[in-house]
């Protein structure tokens, strides 16, 4: 199925390319077979290594980002601001999502949620044509409340030592 997606993507841009009159460069395919091979969110850094490492093409980070803006225009890609970071993400089978970022480590986990789709599918707007949407959850991941309970314990632990000497 995923080549089935690959050769779509590349026809919606090949189409605009075509249409308006752009150049149809081997960066900007290359670019859109890279993005569409990653799973999940990824980083132009992380965009730009696969590109150098696994397809032995790098470009550069200009190409990146131009490329990358050019494929949000056309909604194949999405750009997410995590608190102090920026993913993109290939979207065009995937365009209503959940997101959990934990805010101590700003792990990002993908949810699926039928119920809060469905809501949102429901849900009446006027004078507005829904395409899809993205939802973040912000809150505190089980490792980091783990570690939080642990320092907590500790702090207890060495307040008791330090009262009984």
């Amino acid at each position: 199925m995923r080549e089935n997606i690959k050769a779509t993507v590349k026809n919606i841009l090949t189409s605009y390319l075509e249409l308006n009159r752009h150049r149809k460069t081997p960066e900007r395919f290359t670019i859109l077979d890279a993005v569409y091979s990653m799973t999940g969110h990824f980083s132009l850094e992380e965009l730009g290594d696969k590109l150098a490492g696994e397809y032995n093409f790098p470009v550069s980070r200009a190409t990146l980002y131009n490329t990358l803006r050019l494929l949000i225009e056309l909604r194949l890609v999405v750009r997410h601001r995590f608190q102090s970071t920026t993913k993109y993400e290939a979207c065009y089978d995937n365009n209503s999502h959940c997101h959990q970022i934990c805010t101590m480590c700003g792990k990002v986990t993908e949810v699926k949620s039928q119920g809060v789709i469905d809501a949102i599918n429901d849900m009446p707007t006027r004078r507005f044509h829904k395409d899809g949407f993205t939802l973040y959850v912000y809150g505190i991941c089980s490792s980091c409340q783990a570690k939080q309970r642990r320092r907590s314990v500790k702090k207890t632990d060495t307040k008791k030592v330090q009262k009984s000497k």
